[in-house]
């Protein structure tokens, strides 16, 4: 009896919001997610988005996020693939894509790392990116203007230097 209410309450925290940075994905259009995958990198195959298409067991690619990061009115789409073929031990990649006005999608930064979007914001509004993995001293990226670029490592709101 005690094991079952841990296991349940284990799995209520687990599937709540203390679950780590787990945002609610609205429902998107199957056209519309066609366009983000296509734009974040992915490729269908067997009627899956994979995001690491090279790798011997490719996993399906997941669109993690889709809101307005930078206050223009258009949404923005984090698609995420998976594996350490592609991604090393961080196991991760990911592709920020900015929805344009001619409706299509725009490749704002990507690469391999867990992106967490923070409060401080660089040119046009645009959340900072720590892009975390293995380890502990994290880059921070900055947009601006032009680009994504290293701005500053972080570790657990920190500041700190990485090993070299």
């Amino acid at each position: 009896m005690v094991r079952t209410i841990a296991v349940v309450a284990l799995l209520s925290f687990v599937g709540g919001e203390g679950f780590a940075q787990t945002a609610r994905v609205p429902v998107i259009s199957p056209a519309e997610r066609a366009a983000i995958f296509k734009a974040g990198g992915a490729v269908l195959r067997g009627g899956k988005w994979l995001g690491c298409a090279d790798a011997p067991s490719p996993e399906p690619a997941t669109i993690d996020l889709y809101k307005d990061l930078n206050g223009d009115g258009r949404p923005e789409a984090v698609v995420t693939s998976y594996g350490t073929y592609c991604y090393g031990m961080t196991g991760q990649g990911y592709a920020l894509l900015s929805k344009q006005p001619n409706g299509g999608w725009r490749m704002m930064d990507g690469g391999q790392g867990i992106p967490e979007f923070l409060a401080t914001k660089g040119a046009g509004g645009w959340p900072d990116i720590s892009i975390g993995g293995p380890g502990f001293c994290f880059p921070v990226v900055r947009w601006n203007g032009k680009e994504y670029a290293i701005h500053r490592h972080q570790y657990e709101g920190k500041a700190c230097r990485p090993n070299r």
